[in-house]
């Protein structure tokens, strides 16, 4: 069944057609991936699809009936909005019932808790209400009554991915959604996508994702749609194979244009009786071999800073926000070619670990120590701030006039943002002008430009396209100084880290041997072993003293975690026996007001079980 149908569609942004003549289409359950670099017009194509831009030719229609869920790359909401006001629009019954329901739990008032009783029965809003909860919890969003204007990016992102969620439209259009998500929730979120009945169209950095979830890839490339039914590998290699056509067709053209040019330049007399095809064909010619191809690289050269044999000595580290431990007591010394990444759910700690290692915060007790040689690159998830009125060459020239590359170059400012894909026309325009992942890209620069030999990124191929991801991946491969990473891309991580800082909560931070996808084998084979034969997580040889810290749990913690499945499913049947009495009804206001008080307790119960099961199974 077809959903969705973009008939010719073209955009003009003034200077340039950002995509011209496109056809294509969405069936349903079919999830499409919208692969392009920055700046070739995915958000201004998706935007189109939403109503958001009018295409200056073509249309697009969406079948009768047929829901449509956007989730923006940055998302924007109303002044003074609450979390729960936005989760629970009035568009969908079951929504305004949850809220009512919700809203009244909260004021105790009878007269209203009657009234979302019966609001929510008539619109069966007891499951609805029970995903949006397990939605809410898996994406960390924090309470109803909390404005979202003090939310941070990472926390608006994730509740505009659990509206569409919670909503479930019958088509998902989503930008980046797995930006701001720790790897767990990434996988849970991969299990949702990948349901029948799901449509989705997707733009995506993360390959793990896109082939877990996605079965066809929409390439968006020199204004034109190229479409290939497989996975991403898949993609790649048909890719290339296009390009090298595309290359042999425009030098085939180039040739015979020469030779036609110069039968076009005689003088009419001698052309009068020719035939007029031949005219036309001269002119699809000249414009076939005079097609411009996108073979522009970013050029990654850069020269590291001199390393010395000391790096940065970390001793008895220790840091809290208030109750809440982040690390406690942390030991390690670098060694040269460390190639770390630091992996733990949102909110563990992860971002304050490398503001310590660079000085942004400071230690409640312990040292960090680094070496006179040290030059750290730290790239981080908050974008640098920039006057409106600021040119992009300025953003580099403000930090070096001249920059080394390579062994023996230097290049000025303008040479070094051409190298990165900034042509001489961009670099003084405003940055704001700048998409999100030119914006990203300009960041990731003016670390480079520092020549450092440390690398502390996080979060660095967020709103980066494919191609600058993989070109970066392979700088990282050669860089020959030490490399501290946070990212939920588990092919980047994979491919890049050798050794594991396990930050677990509660101020446990562990090593491991390995990269991402050895760390959840390990953790698997864990599972499935007997608890008597399983091993605590082996610490990295180190020149100062590392306490391993297993995730072993203990005689009584193995006990709890065997009943504690029990105990849920038993929660399970009685909340769903009060539920069943809640739909039959009573006469009695006081005994509807008892059950729905019980069901509450019981998913309170359900909740603090689930947390704790949670727990120990990761440590388990």
């Amino acid at each position: 069944m077809n959903y969705l149908s973009a008939e010719n569609i073209s955009r003009n942004l003034g200077e340039r057609w950002v995509f011209k003549g496109l056809f294509f289409g969405l069936q349903k359950g079919e999830k499409v991936a919208l692969i392009g670099k920055n700046g070739t017009g995915k958000t201004t194509l998706m935007e189109s699809l939403m109503g958001m831009q009018t295409p200056d030719e073509g249309n697009i229609s969406i079948r009768k009936g047929i829901r449509v869920g956007y989730l923006p790359q940055n998302p924007i909401f109303a002044e003074n909005e609450q979390v729960l006001n936005y989760l629970f629009s009035d568009d969908l019954p079951s929504a305004v019932a949850i809220k009512s329901y919700e809203k009244a739990m909260l004021s105790g008032d009878s007269k209203e808790l009657e009234d979302a009783f019966a609001l929510m029965e008539a619109h069966n809003a007891w499951d609805y209400e029970a995903r949006a909860k397990q939605i809410i919890s898996r994406l960390g969003i924090p309470d109803g009554d909390q404005k979202v204007s003090t939310l941070s990016g990472g926390q608006k992102k994730r509740l505009s991915l659990a509206k569409l969620l919670i909503e479930s439209p019958d088509i998902m259009i989503l930008d980046e959604p797995t930006n701001h998500l720790d790897i767990e929730t990434i996988e849970w979120l991969e299990g949702i996508m990948s349901g029948p009945n799901v449509t989705v169209l997707v733009v995506s950095h993360d390959r793990y994702f896109l082939d877990k979830v996605c079965n066809k890839m929409m390439e968006l490339a020199d204004g034109s749609i190229y479409t290939y039914e497989g996975n991403y590998a898949y993609f790649l290699e048909k890719k290339a194979e296009r390009e090298a056509s595309d290359a042999s067709s425009v030098s085939k053209a180039k040739n015979l244009y020469r030779k036609e040019l110069e039968w076009m330049r005689k003088q009419p007399k001698a052309r009068g009786t020719k035939s007029q095809s031949r005219i036309d064909a001269f002119y699809e010619t000249e414009e076939k071999a005079n097609k411009k191809l996108d073979d522009s690289k970013l050029e990654l050269n850069i020269q590291m800073s001199r390393l010395g044999n000391k790096i940065i000595e970390i001793n008895h580290l220790k840091k809290a926000w208030g109750d809440k431990k982040i690390i406690n007591d942390f030991t390690y010394t670098f060694k040269k070619k460390d190639r770390i990444g630091i992996v733990g759910k949102n909110g563990a700690g992860k971002t304050t670990f490398l503001q310590l290692l660079t000085g942004l915060e400071q230690p409640d007790s312990g040292t960090i120590d680094p070496g006179e040689t040290l030059v750290v690159g730290y790239y981080t998830q908050i974008p640098f701030d920039f006057r409106p009125e600021q040119r992009v060459i300025d953003t580099i020239t403000e930090i070096a006039e001249v920059i080394p590359y390579g062994k023996n170059e230097s290049l000025s400012p303008s040479q070094f943002l051409s190298k990165f894909l900034f042509p001489t026309a961009q670099q003084y325009t405003p940055v704001e002008k700048l998409s999100g992942g030119e914006k990203k890209r300009l960041q990731l620069m003016r670390v480079l430009v520092k020549n450092p030999n440390f690398l502390i990124l996080d979060e660095p191929t967020n709103d980066l396209d494919l191609d600058t991801l993989q070109l970066l991946e392979d700088f990282l491969t050669e860089f020959q100084g030490c490399l501290l990473l946070v990212s939920h891309d588990r092919y980047f991580m994979d491919n890049l880290v050798d050794q594991l800082i396990l930050v677990e909560g509660e101020g446990e931070v562990n090593f491991f041997n390995g990269n991402y996808t050895d760390y959840r084998i390990a953790l698997e084979n864990k599972v499935n072993e007997p608890a008597a034969k399983q091993s605590p997580v082996k610490a990295p040889s180190t020149s100062a003293p590392v306490t391993p810290k297993g995730p072993k749990l203990s005689f009584k913690e193995q006990k709890e975690f065997e009943e504690l499945e029990k105990e849920m499913a038993a929660l399970e049947i009685e909340k769903d026996s009060f539920v069943e009495k809640l739909n039959q009804g009573s006469e009695d206001f006081q005994l509807l007001t008892d059950w729905a008080k019980a069901i509450e307790d019981i998913k309170n119960k359900l909740e603090e079980k689930e947390l704790r099961w949670l727990d120990l199974s990761e440590r388990a």
